[in-house]
């Protein structure tokens, strides 16, 4: 795996992958920045839902359980001296499905914090507490063939 950032005479920074795809990185104006795209440490909490969800979703469809929304809020914390790891992370997972029960869904959300998700692998790697927490909507089915 290879990316490459790069600045040119102002922020924000521009990441790109192997296949093209591109994430802007800056910071706020106090720290030279022009506060126009999410910080490094932002970005890697939306890396931490990221990486997660899609293994949430992953699981679920593999029990044949719809996954009509998803959304993961993240509340972390910060060590006050430098390097400013993250010390505490607390993710609110909230699905709305049709079908799923709550101890699917949180029994996914176990599998990849406990085993999947590099990204949560890693934070924990560094010291930091990981908590979750599962909150489920139940939508009203819609007729579907499962093949």
């Amino acid at each position: 795996m290879q990316v490459n950032v790069s600045y040119k005479e102002s922020m924000p920074l521009r990441g790109t992958n192997g296949a093209g795809h591109t994430t802007l990185f800056d910071t706020s104006l106090q720290y030279h920045g022009t506060g126009s795209a999410p910080s490094p440490m932002e970005v890697m909490l939306e890396s931490l839902a990221a990486c997660s969800m899609m293994d949430i979703i992953g699981i679920l469809n593999k029990k044949r359980r719809e996954v009509s929304e998803l959304t993961a809020h993240i509340d972390a914390e910060r060590a006050e001296e430098h390097p400013k790891v993250f010390t505490a992370v607390r993710i609110i997972y909230r699905l709305q499905s049709s079908d799923c029960t709550i101890t699917d869904f949180e029994r996914s959300i176990e599998l990849s914090m406990e085993k999947y998700c590099s990204v949560s692998a890693m934070l924990r790697a560094s010291g930091c507490r990981l908590e979750w927490s599962a909150e489920l909507v139940q939508t009203k089915g819609t007729e579907r063939t499962l093949s």
